[in-house]
């Protein structure tokens, strides 16, 4: 059994964990097995850049962050298109495929990543999936790796920033990631007791938000808390089209650093209050996996590797109603999981007071 491994798109702490998973399992069911790493995602898969692991590779690496194979970002978009050499990156990836004799490729990636993963399953590649990205907007999938290790880092920031917020009584907004989807920014500030959460799919009215923060100040609160996605949209925002949206966000790059600083801006000429910004950034992919990513990561490479023993590809494990199932690339590639402004979970935040900055 010759089985490739690439890990794809940004990285994530529990990788290292999923490949761990992987290759355990795999070198239990297998006596005669090769596992080929593919170099910093699908570039090494491309160039044909590979190393054959050794079992060795896979010790000491459960609670590593990051990657010991590399990771690049290859949009899905310019998959067909040949690079400026004139190289076919789709032929590219099945000639390293066929010349190595793989049975198999596992893809631990997001959208782009598995959306590339089911173009080469189409094209003839046996492909197995592992859904990874901080994210956790893959569809398909209850749950992706390295979401709850990202809550766990934005969570920290919040945390440390209460007592400075309290302490100056200032307005602290705190920019997480997430460009379409909200869901490291509702958990993440929910669990740090954010005052205000605006994330993607609910457009938020400055105006509702500086009230908010208003009826804080008349309440004796000193200080309030703000938890902006990186990829919030005001309600007038929401109402352009996608080609006047992005005309709009690239005239606010000229002026603002992100979004937060905007709202800043915006808060403080509204309120007169004054407020800070913190970007946590990178720093929600860094680190070392927590437990809860150590185990679902291990047991989704666990999962991949049953999948490669019974001959199911084309598959992305995935866990559905806490249980770890397979679902088709072609039914998942290019679709997305966002939150749903009328879920029980954004429910509960409005019951405990917390602002979307919808409100009327």
């Amino acid at each position: 059994m010759r089985v490739g491994l690439l890990t794809s798109g940004g990285d994530c702490q529990a990788l290292n964990a999923t490949m761990r998973g992987v290759a355990k399992s795999l070198y239990g069911i297998y006596e005669d097995l090769e596992i080929y790493g593919f170099l910093d995602g699908y570039r090494g898969l491309i160039y044909d850049e590979y190393r054959k692991m050794e079992k060795s590779d896979f010790s000491g690496i459960l609670t590593r962050g990051g990657t010991i194979l590399g990771t690049s970002r290859t949009p899905f978009k310019l998959i067909r298109e040949p690079d400026e050499n004139g190289l076919d990156k789709v032929e590219a990836m099945k000639h390293s495929y066929r010349k190595l004799r793989l049975d198999c490729l596992v893809v631990l990636g997001g959208n782009g990543s598995l959306k590339t993963a089911n173009l080469l399953s189409e094209e003839g590649l046996n492909i197995v999936g592992c859904p990874k990205t901080i994210d956790n907007d893959l569809y398909g999938t209850d749950m992706t790796f390295g979401f709850y290790s990202a809550v766990q880092v934005a969570t920290n920031a919040i945390d440390c920033i209460h007592t400075t917020a309290a302490s100056h009584g200032r307005v602290f907004i705190v920019e997480i990631m997430g460009h379409k989807v909200g869901f490291l920014t509702l958990y993440s500030a929910m669990a740090g007791g954010a005052d205000i959460i605006l994330i993607p799919e609910i457009p938020y009215d400055l105006e509702s938000v500086c009230k908010k923060i208003a009826e804080r100040h008349r309440s004796g609160s000193r200080f309030s808390i703000v938890a902006i996605a990186e990829g919030a949209i005001s309600k007038s925002e929401a109402k352009l089209t996608k080609k006047e949206l992005k005309k709009k966000l690239a005239e606010d790059l000229r002026l603002y650093p992100s979004v937060s600083y905007k709202l800043a801006k915006q808060i403080e000429q509204r309120t007169g209050a004054e407020v800070r910004v913190t970007v946590p950034g990178h720093t929600q992919r860094g680190g070392q996996p927590v437990p809860y990513d150590r185990v679902f990561a291990t047991r989704v490479g666990a999962a991949a590797a049953k999948l490669i023993q019974k001959g199911k590809y084309g598959k992305m494990v995935a866990l559905v109603n806490n249980e770890l199932v397979s679902v088709p690339l072609s039914e998942i590639a290019g679709k997305l999981k966002t939150v749903d402004p009328k879920s029980s979970i954004v429910a509960e935040a409005r019951m405990l007071g917390i602002s979307f900055g919808d409100e009327i």
